[in-house]
């Protein structure tokens, strides 16, 4: 099934500050390789038959190149973004500002929250974290604008801190197939751990080799799935389930904590 993304090229790629368990600022980074790393990506969706809009880089927003946290789209609707830690803040607006122009119904957070991070669309589904970033109280505004069920999620290990480094959507429902996903058990509180056991039973279980490269970073159009060639086993899971993985490189961008989903925001019409 083809796709839409949005992207943003990480001309202003740097580590200068931490927000994050990944983030070292003291550590070296290499934004040319990173840009590198991210064209790879790029290519990699476009060789698959998806396509991509880009957003234009900012300079001062080194984590710009993390499109879905930029909002959430779905049936033609922005939910903006409301960052966190004011060192990202400044991103809510350009991504909004971009929706506007390329025609979709913006609506305004009220509560903060941090876009595809914690808010994934899986099949009839909405699934949405909290624990580290978004506030509980935005998933009563997604319910409300996307009108679709949404299941609260409980984030409970800080390396995985949104959801989408803790879980992988791998069918919606759209391909013909049953709605499924990949996830790491440990990073959910037990009770959210038997929720996606009830909603996903023949779910992909990672382990926390697979989660600590952030393997469960992944996108999939529900046969393909584009995940960092360092999660082995997870690579392995997913064949073992019928799709066919496709390893990319983004070590670089992990250094700021990100992998291929956090690079791609998916554009629902």
């Amino acid at each position: 099934m083809q796709k839409r993304f949005l992207m943003c090229r990480p001309t202003h790629f740097a580590v200068t500050y931490k927000i994050n368990p990944w983030m070292d600022p003291a550590a070296p980074y290499d934004t040319t390789l990173a840009i590198s790393q991210w064209e790879s990506l790029k290519a990699t969706y476009e060789n698959l038959g998806h396509q991509i809009e880009l957003i234009d880089p900012i300079a001062g927003l080194p984590d710009m190149v993390f499109a879905a946290n930029g909002g959430t789209v779905i049936d033609g609707k922005m939910f903006t973004a409301q960052f966190r830690h004011a060192e990202r803040a400044d991103e809510g607006p350009a991504y909004r500002d971009w929706a506007e122009r390329a025609g979709y119904e913006v609506h305004d957070a009220k509560h903060v929250n941090e876009g595809e991070g914690d808010i994934l669309l899986a099949g009839e589904y909405v699934l949405a974290g909290t624990g580290f970033r978004t506030a509980h109280a935005s998933h009563a505004e997604v319910q409300e604008i996307f009108g679709r069920p949404v299941i609260t999620l409980q984030l409970v290990d800080p390396r995985f801190y949104h959801l989408d480094t803790a879980l992988a959507v791998l069918s919606t429902g759209a391909d013909g197939k049953p709605a499924n996903i990949a996830y790491l058990p440990e990073a959910f509180s037990p009770g959210s751990q038997n929720v996606l056991r009830q909603l996903f039973p023949n779910a992909v279980i990672a382990n926390i080799e697979d989660a600590e490269v952030l393997g469960l970073n992944a996108v999939s159009d529900g046969e393909n799935v584009v995940v960092p060639v360092q999660a082995t086993h997870l690579a392995e899971e997913l064949r073992k389930a019928g799709y066919e993985p496709i390893g990319v490189d983004v070590s670089e961008l992990r250094l700021a904590g990100g992998g291929p989903k956090c690079c791609t925001l998916e554009l629902r019409s």
